[in-house]
């Protein structure tokens, strides 16, 4: 490996770093977080990279010394640069048939290092100069329009879910985490809607459990401020803890800040004897080394005390949805229920929390129990608008 794919392998891991941690690479990889970068890769690409080799890697490019090199092959900076350009799916062996000259590694490569144009200085003095006074003025309102031409539009992301193929969700930008094989290719059982299952997983910190949300579906956020919802059909909680809802991340490793607001089935009181509720809970997580979370919102929507409550839970919740919308370090939580679509959002509460969420995930679980049956949650939409800050 010459000076210049070493540099190109060097900017390509560190994107990879990055895109999967959600924070720039400052500290070798514990073997916890290698293992998990190697499984996201897999799982977002298809193809394997150790992660030993991760581990390495990382290793090399926080302390470069020249007694030590490393040189990855081809197929793996290719494999690296599939994650960094969200390339379809695939195999070793169908990149063997139809890729084999490594096409995602070069484009990577092509385009991090474009030559650049020297300008030609024209020699000729200029007969017509500006009044030093006029020059600094000129150049700041230069500089000002540039920034408002160059503004880029915000983000807008709808998906219905019509399809839900591999090839379909990965161009809609869609990233599946802690993928359950076995759950995950049960998506299409309800043509023309995604289904979730509430599988055995949290990203609460709870000690001698690993925060894991399996087969949690997560889109990127590229602006500061955004609103987001997800509506839900015929999903009506019935066991401690199942729950489905959206869930904003620092990181995909849980290791960050997290928020997140579900629908929720609870009837445990602390001894307390009541009826069963199916309720709205919005927490926040401190993440790593924060055991105890902040409730910020816990609003009964029904009361199951017998059939006919459960009868009218039921049909209010044949259309379910929530709404997160960020300005700053303000959010504002809202949610709709209704027998027939498109009923208007209400109000559930706003919260300020010191967070940059750099993914929002459409999640199903049913905490860390395995006495709680396994549900199917139906989802029909999705929407992420980017916003400017006001």
């Amino acid at each position: 490996m010459d000076e210049f794919d070493r540099r190109a392998f060097a900017a390509l891991f560190r994107a990879v770093v990055e895109m999967c941690f959600g924070q720039p690479l400052q500290n070798q990889l514990s073997e916890s977080e290698s293992r998990h970068l190697s499984n996201e890769i897999e799982e977002r690409t298809g193809l394997v990279v150790g992660w030993r080799s991760i581990k390495n890697y990382a290793a090399f490019l926080v302390n470069p010394s020249p007694d030590k090199q490393e040189n990855p092959s081809v197929a793996t900076l290719d494999t690296l640069a599939r994650f960094v350009f969200r390339a379809p799916v695939t195999t070793e062996a169908e990149r063997k048939k139809n890729e084999e000259h490594f096409p995602y590694w070069f484009r990577y490569r092509e385009q991090l290092f474009q030559p650049n144009r020297a300008e030609q200085i024209d020699p000729k003095p200029n007969r017509h100069r500006l009044p030093g006074w006029l020059i600094i003025p000129l150049i700041l309102g230069v500089i000002g329009l540039f920034w408002f031409v160059q503004e880029p539009e915000p983000e807008r992301i709808i998906d219905d879910f019509r399809k839900t193929d591999e090839m379909s969700l990965n161009r809609n930008g869609w990233i599946v985490h802690a993928r359950n094989k076995a759950f995950w290719n049960r998506r299409a059982e309800k043509p023309g809607h995604l289904t979730l299952f509430t599988l055995k997983g949290d990203n609460w910190h709870k000690t001698g459990e690993a925060p894991q949300i399996q087969n949690l579906l997560l889109q990127p956020i590229h602006n500061d401020c955004f609103r987001t919802e997800v509506h839900f059909k015929d999903f009506v909680p019935s066991a401690n803890w199942q729950q489905a809802g959206l869930v904003l991340l620092e990181d995909t490793s849980f290791a960050g800040k997290s928020i997140r607001i579900s629908l929720s089935y609870n009837d445990f009181f602390g001894g307390y004897i009541k009826p069963g509720e199916i309720l709205i809970q919005a927490i926040a997580s401190y993440g790593k080394g924060y055991t105890n979370l902040e409730e910020i919102a816990h609003q009964p929507l029904f009361t199951l005390g017998n059939t006919s409550d459960r009868r009218l839970a039921v049909n209010n919740l044949k259309n379910f949805a929530f709404r997160i919308e960020k300005q700053g370090q303000k959010f504002r939580f809202l949610y709709s229920a209704s027998p027939v679509d498109n009923f208007s959002f209400k109000e559930v509460t706003t919260y300020e929390f010191g967070i940059t969420p750099k993914y929002v995930g459409i999640f199903a679980l049913k905490g860390f129990v395995d006495s709680t049956a396994v549900m199917p949650v139906t989802v029909r939409f999705f929407r992420l608008d980017g916003e400017r800050c006001k």
